[in-house]
């Protein structure tokens, strides 16, 4: 029962109505007994500095960020976690007794989870698209000691900014997504990334499409894995375009649960989060 006493955390980013954040965090909050609720919170770029301040000002425990705002959010931080300040990317704050941000990154061990059942040691990888999440990929991939990454993007200026900061790991490369060299990559890549939002339930401009155009996957290999971070839809026309193809196929849900989870347990000083509450939650909502 929500009461004048009852705090609240908060989705923040463009678009946030697809989110499936709210569903997982309040049947785990439920399930724990916390006085608590999680919503989402649909917001334009050119208002992001007076929302994150004003949500410091009220009973709000803690926020996600999603996209655009996981790095423009370092601004706001008077504490960032290394693992955030080195991939210069936050997804998730929680206030100080001061009412300031501090900021973590939850998202690379999110991303991680599905993948380590897999072996990737000296693998090579692909990431489509060099924003927040990519940036949480990147490091996540290190993380698993793959032996080349290169990411691509149709933004150029992230992606000098993104390999500016990754300059110290020679196993990063960048290309813009109208290299011809793009082709070769795709079909010998061991796993590729998808970062973008590009097929998601909430882009219908988008949704029947494939990440920087059909003719860039035309060479993809049966070998590889694709996994695509959006979660909803659970299976984007990427992932269908690749196990049509033959290819081993993730989405990003258990990523969404793994980084939620951790964001919660943040939130709630570290308790035990019951993530397999929070995944049934979701898969009964599909």
């Amino acid at each position: 029962m929500i009461t004048s006493k009852t705090n609240f955390l908060a989705l923040i980013g463009n678009p946030v109505n697809h989110s499936l954040s709210p569903i997982m965090h309040n049947a785990a909050i439920e399930y724990l007994g916390l006085d608590l609720i999680y919503f989402s919170i649909p917001c334009n770029e050119k208002d992001f500095e007076i929302v994150i301040k004003s949500l410091s000002k009220i009973n709000c425990k803690g926020i996600n960020v999603t996209i655009p705002f996981k790095e423009k959010v370092l601004n706001y931080c008077s504490k960032i976690s290394p693992l955030a300040k080195e991939i210069k990317s936050v997804n998730t704050l929680k206030l100080n007794g001061k009412g300031e941000w501090h900021g973590i990154n939850t998202d690379v061990e999110g991303l991680i989870y599905p993948l380590k059942n897999y072996d990737l040691l000296n693998k090579q990888a692909i990431i489509l698209g060099s924003g927040g999440a990519a940036r949480a990929a990147i490091q996540g991939l290190i993380n698993l000691k793959m032996s080349e990454i290169i990411v691509i993007s149709r933004n150029q200026i992230s992606l000098n900014s993104l390999l500016n900061d990754f300059k110290n790991q020679h196993s990063i490369k960048g290309l813009s997504f109208k290299n011809p060299k793009i082709l070769n990559l795709v079909n010998s890549a061991d796993l590729i990334v998808n970062t973008t939002p590009v097929g998601m339930i909430n882009n219908t401009s988008t949704i029947k499409e494939l990440p920087f155009g059909d003719h860039v996957w035309t060479s993809l290999n049966s070998r590889t894995l694709v996994y695509d971070l959006i979660y909803n839809p659970q299976e984007t026309h990427l992932l269908n375009y690749s196990r049509r193809k033959g290819c081993q196929t993730i989405n990003g849900m258990k990523m969404l649960v793994a980084q939620g989870a951790k964001s919660l347990s943040y939130w709630t000083d570290g308790l035990e989060i019951p993530i397999e509450v929070m995944e049934k939650a979701i898969k009964k909502h599909l």
